[in-house]
């Protein structure tokens, strides 16, 4: 699925992406980064099985969260360290080990521990988008990065809901013990398809060095601190809708079950649809303004409909 070319006087080689490699690429992203948003429509049960306050099981989605952002800053870069291909299956496989830990807890302080570590695993999307783009050739590459990117996008806007079906059909455990064989699988995939050499640069900078690099770049470029603080807010309120939606709409008069919660997740996908519709004809300006406008048309909605 992938073809090597030698470089003229056998100077080195390149590996050109078939279309089949860029969609497993995409598939595994999504698969990867869908097991930070699986617990949102399950807390309520999750809750009831280790007796735990909602305060508390609000703790496996911030805990998840906190794993992966641990994972960016430490996992991400071994990237630039180690063998891609190696480093993407070991992440994949300690990531079903992760997942089989939360199958089988049976107390809250294992099943935070095994979601933290998911976070924290579940990095290797970002790893497999950076792999993708170096061996991607340079006119194409940015095509290659926006389909992969797209599969981490409909992996989050799909999580809940494919989360909620199985729910409702098997009970929570079995949302992670399918993913867990499901990221198996795309191990050995990988490990088959992709090729043995990322071709990394010849001097490879020291771990610390390239911790202190992302420090350094953040200090110093004031549109990178703009644009993850935008990130931030976004994120911010991404995260504190979908995560808190689940506890109020279970409970009376909504009594909605885990499927009709996660279906939730499907208005997302419209709005993404018309984020991008948006985007091409008027910039990414009139996307944040089209945002608060609707954020603020639902506040408005809560507040007159509201007990």
């Amino acid at each position: 699925m992938t073809r090597r070319t030698e470089t003229r006087g056998g100077e080195g080689s390149a590996y050109v992406l078939s279309r089949g490699v860029v969609v497993l690429f995409a598939v595994a992203c999504g698969a990867a980064v869908a097991n930070v948003y699986y617990s949102q429509p399950l807390l309520v049960t999750m809750g009831h099985d280790f007796a735990m306050s909602p305060a508390l099981v609000g703790s496996v989605v911030t805990l998840t969260h906190v794993g992966y952002g641990l994972g960016l800053f430490l996992l991400v870069p071994l990237g630039d360290l180690a063998d891609r291909r190696r480093l993407i299956v070991a992440q994949l496989l300690l990531l079903v080990l992760a997942l089989t830990v939360v199958v089988a807890a049976r107390t809250a302080a294992v099943l935070l521990v095994g979601m933290a570590a998911t976070g924290l695993l579940a990095v290797v999307t970002q790893t497999l988008v950076a792999f993708a783009a170096s061996l991607a050739p340079p006119a194409g590459r940015g095509r290659v990065v926006g389909l992969v990117t797209s599969g981490v996008v409909v992996g989050i806007l799909l999580a809940r809901t494919a989360s909620g079906l199985i729910a409702d059909l098997a009970g929570w455990r079995a949302v992670y013990l399918a993913s867990a064989a499901l990221t198996a699988l795309l191990a050995l995939v990988l490990y088959r398809v992709l090729a043995r050499h990322s071709g990394a640069p010849p001097t490879t900078p020291r771990y610390g060095q390239l911790l202190r690099s992302m420090i350094t770049l953040f200090a110093h470029e004031r549109l990178l601190r703009l644009r993850a603080l935008f990130g931030l807010l976004i994120f911010a309120a991404f995260s504190t809708l979908w995560s808190g939606v689940a506890l109020p709409v279970s409970g009376a008069p909504y009594l909605l079950s885990h499927g009709a919660i996660g279906a939730l997740g499907l208005i997302g996908v419209v709005g993404a649809l018309a984020a991008t519709s948006l985007y091409t004809v008027a910039g990414w300006g009139a996307v944040c303004v089209l945002g608060a406008a609707f954020s603020a048309l639902a506040l408005l909605v809560w507040a007159f409909t509201r007990d």
